[in-house]
């Protein structure tokens, strides 16, 4: 439920959709290094600050919650969303319902996974790009794949288009790179974070590698 880290959130002399419906945002055209290059709108392109909640985007966690309707379950992957027209709205959860739990099914070659946050300092600071993956192959050819991204959208960001290149494929870098293309082609910079669509592709690349170098056979 951690909020965005958007500059322009913050400060109340700035206009801002997600803080005030209908009164724009300053972010496009202004100073936008730490924004989104996926998902964004013409309302909105704060990015979604978490590290914990892009790991588990990528283990397909489900997000349990109870309130005056009762119980329901709603899968990590749709918790959060898009800006839209509505950036205000930031999650599924209802009023007055409460988060009870949080569900990670099992996913044996999660054991083979990788966390990797790209950011400006060492310590203390949000991330540029991250990049949460698991993997396992077998015989060389990628059996199975879990990967997210944060730091690029509104929301954690699944890599579906990523994994869908991904599966079924050979295990290498040429593999790893066309999956990472595939995953950011639609994604769109705003001038100061331009060099974030590069960025994405360079640590999907990366973290890929060293996890199929580390093992996940079978």
């Amino acid at each position: 439920m951690q909020r965005t880290r958007c500059y322009y959130f913050y400060d109340e002399a700035s206009r801002c959709n997600k803080r005030l419906p209908g009164s724009g945002c300053d972010a496009i055209g202004g100073f936008n290094r730490m924004h989104a290059i996926l998902g964004a709108s013409e309302s909105c392109i704060a990015t979604h600050p978490s590290d914990m909640c892009v790991a588990l985007a990528a283990l397909d966690a489900i997000v349990h919650v109870e309130g005056p309707g009762g119980k329901r379950s709603i899968p990590m992957n749709d918790f959060h969303r898009l800006p839209g027209n509505t950036p205000h709205l930031e999650t599924e959860l209802r009023s007055g319902e409460l988060i009870t739990a949080i569900q990670i099914p099992p996913v044996p070659f999660a054991r083979n996974s990788r966390y990797r946050k790209v950011r400006d300092r060492a310590s203390y600071a949000f991330a540029l790009v991250s990049v949460a993956a698991a993997l396992e192959t077998e015989k060389g050819v990628l059996s199975g794949i879990c990967l997210a991204l944060g730091g690029v959208a509104h929301k954690p960001w699944r890599a579906s288009s990523a994994e869908k290149t991904l599966l079924g494929a050979k295990a290498d870098r040429e593999t790893f790179e066309r999956a990472a293309q595939a995953e950011l082609s639609a994604a769109r910079g705003y001038g100061h974070n331009d060099f974030k669509i590069e960025l994405a592709k360079r640590v999907i690349v990366s973290v890929l590698t060293e996890l199929a170098e580390a093992g996940g056979v079978r």
